[in-house]
């Protein structure tokens, strides 16, 4: 069997024959007996129908393992040769939206330990694993990790015998009118906007992460990993309407960022970077020959902020 291979379907709760505090000696005994559907991987489940397992292994440095209560660090963003985190993790990966469906459904998620891990690159539960019961996913959010990238989080609570999880509101907006799908996947939907696309990545790599406005590269990981962010020229979303195109992007420090999404630094047509409050010259935008900037973004970018110019 291929280690990613998921044949049985997904079923939430303890299966039969199993208790917990039982001791399984690796994934293959976790799989026959319907403790942990994933062979070989952490979180068993999908986005359409949920999570129904998962595994701690100490894969992440956020991780936080109680007996009743977990907090949980989702999937993605790891390379999987060196072990380390590479890139920003997102909710709308398989694994994590599923855990954010249950969250909203009430699915009830099985808890396996694994023990004595060694290893800091492909860990391994050299001591096998325990079933720790039946856990709901109470909360969930994200924020930048200890290796210097976002991750996702979710806080796992221990259930009492005979306890059943309640669906719970997920919306960003605080919607409890809407059914908790459309919830979901308007929160994974969210996510997926402010999250980096393609053509982000494309810009970021064209630059090596640095800022095209002050020349800053943030250096976040042992290994030199740096951190930039997207800054769309017009504006994504109503009422702008920007395209996510190469030619509407920027790659801008955190700073350089906030000032520019809220008019304080600003481009002429020329692509001089400009202040926004007083029109004086700054510096000159840094360009890649291979990044071709669309003027007319640019001038809706200035027309936003026209207004604060005739106070």
């Amino acid at each position: 069997m291929a280690k990613s291979k998921v044949s049985k379907s997904v079923s939430f709760g303890t299966p039969p024959g199993v208790s917990e505090g039982d001791w399984f000696k690796g994934h293959r005994e976790l799989y026959d007996r319907g403790v942990h559907r994933a062979y070989g991987q952490g979180i068993s489940g999908t986005a359409r129908d949920g999570v129904d397992s998962i595994v701690l292994s100490g894969g992440y440095l956020d991780d936080v393992y109680g007996d009743e209560e977990i907090t949980y660090t989702g999937e993605g963003g790891r390379d999987r040769t060196t072990g380390s985190l590479f890139a920003d993790q997102t909710m709308d990966s398989p694994g994590n939206a599923g855990l954010l469906l249950d969250e909203a459904l009430g699915h009830p998620v099985r808890v396996i330990r694994g023990l004595d891990i060694k290893g800091t690159k492909r860990r391994r539960a050299t001591g096998g694993y325990e079933y720790c019961g039946l856990f709901r996913v109470a909360d969930h959010w994200m924020k930048p990790g200890k290796e210097g990238f976002r991750v996702c989080q979710f806080r796992l609570v221990k259930l009492a015998p005979g306890e059943s999880p309640q669906p719970k509101p997920v919306s960003p907006d605080g919607d409890q009118d809407t059914d908790f799908e459309m919830q979901v996947r308007r929160t994974v939907e969210r996510e997926r906007r402010v999250r980096d696309s393609a053509v982000v990545r494309e810009v970021k790599e064209l630059y090596d992460n640095t800022c095209q406005i002050c020349g800053t590269r943030l250096v976040i990981s042992p290994t030199g990993g740096a951190y930039s962010e997207a800054a769309h020229i017009q504006a994504m979303g109503k009422p702008h309407n920007g395209p996510d195109k190469v030619w509407n992007v920027l790659c801008l420090c955190p700073n350089c960022h906030t000032l520019f999404d809220r008019g304080a630094l600003q481009l002429t047509d020329d692509l001089d970077v400009i202040d926004g409050l007083t029109q004086k010259f700054v510096t000159a935008l840094r360009k890649a020959k291979t990044h071709a900037i669309k003027v007319e973004c640019v001038r809706l970018h200035r027309a936003r902020w026209a207004d604060r110019l005739a106070e």
